[in-house]
Order: C-alpha cells, then sequence, then structure tokens
C-alpha cells in the first residue's frame, strides 16, 4: 500500500510539474513604474496614473473623482503599458458612469462598409468609430 501511495505521488508531482511549466511558459511578468501612465485596451478606460504599487501584481490608479465608487487598486492582468506614437493626442474624456457602474457608448461615424457574400446571401458590414475611443479602436 506504501509503495501504491508514493506512486499516486510521483505521478501527481509530475502532473503538476507539467501543468507549471506549461503556464509559466505563457506568462508575462508585467511591472509599471509609479506615476507612468497607462493606457488600456479598448474594453478599459483610461490612461490613468499609476499612484502606487502594492505587492507584487496590484496597483493603485489616480482615479477621477466621478470614478469614487470604483474601487482603486487593480491587477496587473488588467492593466496596459502605454507606447505614444507622434501622431497621437493624450486627451483624457470625463467617462460618465451610471448607477450600475458602466458607461455606454454611441456610436460616431461609420469609418468604412463592405457586404460579405455567402452562398445564398449577403451580410453587410459597417466599421464604427464609437464615442469613448479614437479612430485607432474601431470595431
Amino acid at each position: 500500500m506504501k509503495e501504491n501511495v508514493e506512486m499516486i505521488r510521483k505521478r501527481m508531482k509530475a502532473a503538476q510539474d507539467h501543468q507549471t511549466s506549461y503556464a509559466n511558459k505563457r506568462r508575462m511578468p508585467l511591472e509599471f513604474q509609479i506615476w507612468a501612465q497607462r493606457e488600456a485596451s479598448s474594453r478599459y478606460i483610461g490612461p490613468y496614473a499609476i499612484v502606487e504599487r502594492i505587492g507584487t501584481l496590484a496597483y493603485r490608479l489616480d482615479l477621477p473623482q466621478s470614478f469614487s465608487a470604483i474601487h482603486d487598486v487593480f491587477h496587473v492582468s488588467m492593466l496596459r503599458k502605454y507606447e505614444p506614437y507622434s501622431s497621437h493626442v493624450l486627451r483624457i474624456d470625463e467617462v460618465k458612469l451610471d448607477s450600475s457602474l458602466s458607461y455606454v457608448e454611441h456610436p460616431v461615424q461609420i469609418i468604412h462598409r463592405k457586404e460579405q457574400q455567402l452562398r445564398n446571401k449577403t451580410i453587410p458590414l459597417v466599421m464604427m468609430q464609437w464615442s469613448t475611443h479614437g479612430r485607432e479602436k474601431t470595431t
């Protein structure tokens, strides 16, 4: 019985090591500097300054007063480094949050139209610019 238990432990350890190596290959160590500007992808609102590092994986952001109902500490996976380019003008617009702490995006303009032809029907497709994002973040 002791041999069986030892064999099970070795197999479990091998499985854990395999999963750990798989996860570590895809894990990227992110680290930000305090007071650096960070911008989020289109599913986020930003950029906001990082005020404080909390532990190894959390950061406190300098959020505006209108976001007082939102906790100001975020995990590193929710942040993205802002990489400026020469033609980008950084503007921080005030985002209006409703009681459920969400915001509504409105279409601003249609950038591009095309029709996708399938076997027996045609689907119209449009590329939209949204109110809370610039022209580079169209869908």
